[in-house]
């Protein structure tokens, strides 16, 4: 990837995780980014084609997230950093649940959660020392997970928000349990 490119779409997917994709204008990048706006012409034809560029970065920074998942042995600290560092994407990915009404979204979102999740329930079963089956839990995790993205934020995504977010969902589902 040339290092225009790169600029181009790391500051288009910091817009969209802080501001939506309505938000995301052209000019607007290029005047923060003092390059000219045909620049982005040449290197991404249209704004349809660099939405596509912004996806597959977040899929990579979604796999990177996975691995680092897969090796975690707890929610905290481990996940809880692991979700901080990779502030953007959770909020990039929130801005596509956001946008789910158009079609092309869904497919993604799929993608994604299915490769966070499973690394992610692993380490969350041990951390709930419950005995519930994996339908069970999969069904926790994917409630919890809508909750999760509706609440977060730029401002709110930080160690403490995290762990006292993981902490109540974690009482939460004992007290059911009982």
């Amino acid at each position: 990837m040339k290092q225009n490119q790169r600029i181009w779409i790391e500051k288009g997917y910091e817009s969209i995780a802080l501001h939506g994709f309505a938000d995301l204008k052209v000019e607007r990048l290029a005047k923060t980014l003092e390059i000219s706006k045909s620049s982005f012409y040449h290197l991404f034809v249209d704004l349809e084609n660099y939405h596509s560029f912004l996806i597959d970065h977040h899929l990579k920074n979604c796999d990177i997230i996975s691995k680092k998942e897969s090796i975690a042995t707890s929610v905290t600290p481990e996940l809880i950093d692991i979700l901080i560092d990779h502030k953007l994407d959770l909020l990039f990915n929130k801005q596509i649940r956001i946008h789910l009404e158009f079609e092309k979204y869904q497919p993604i979102l799929n993608k994604i959660d299915e490769m966070l999740a499973t690394p992610f329930i692993n380490v969350w079963r041990k951390d709930l020392n419950l005995n519930f089956s994996d339908v069970q839990l999969r069904g926790l995790f994917n409630l919890a997970l809508e909750n999760f993205f509706l609440k977060i934020n730029s401002e709110n995504l930080e160690k403490q928000w995290l762990t006292d977010y993981f902490s109540n969902l974690k009482n939460l589902i004992h007290s059911i349990a009982k």
